[in-house]
């Protein structure tokens, strides 16, 4: 049974928490030891590059994705590959782990605003929390993806 409030104040708290819950997020993953997010990968099997971009398109859609990264100091940007070195690609495949999991976990949250949402309220907010979310988790999904393949890639090649 959600909490009875004037509708202005369900909209405030709508509209104001969202912003507060994936910032803290955001400055909360930036904090962590990259350590945390050195594991290996436990995808779904079928996961593929032609997944991606013949059934979800994302190379159409993923660059206009907002790099969270640039609003927080100390993050690692992920819009545009720098290098080419293994150690920076691994790095990078590091990073697109911590920025999945934090979009992840502000899909956690949802259950929160069922406090005070009418049941109509609720579907707006399940519907943002995917729109702001699952993009982002698929395209840092796509982009692991890649950056492992060209690290094996560039793995397997003799050194001249």
């Amino acid at each position: 049974m959600p909490i009875e409030l004037p509708m202005i104040w369900i909209a405030i708290l709508n509209v104001t928490l969202w912003p507060i819950i994936q910032l803290a997020l955001a400055l909360g993953f930036t904090r962590m030891p990259a350590a945390w997010f050195d594991a290996p990968d436990r995808g779904f099997r079928l996961e593929t590059r032609v997944f991606y971009q013949r059934w979800l398109g994302v190379k159409h859609w993923k660059d206009r994705l907002p790099d969270g990264a640039r609003w927080i100091g100390g993050g690692f940007t992920k819009n545009a590959l720098l290098a080419t070195d293994a150690a920076y690609l691994e790095r990078f495949i590091l990073e697109t782990r911590r920025g999945e999991l934090c979009h992840g976990c502000a899909l956690l949250f949802v259950p929160i605003f069922c406090l005070w949402n009418p049941w109509w309220g609720n579907l707006v907010i399940i519907g943002y929390a995917i729109l702001a979310n699952l993009p982002c988790i698929i395209a840092q999904r796509y982009n692991r993806l890649r950056l492992r393949q060209l690290l094996s890639r560039m793995q397997a090649r003799p050194i001249p």
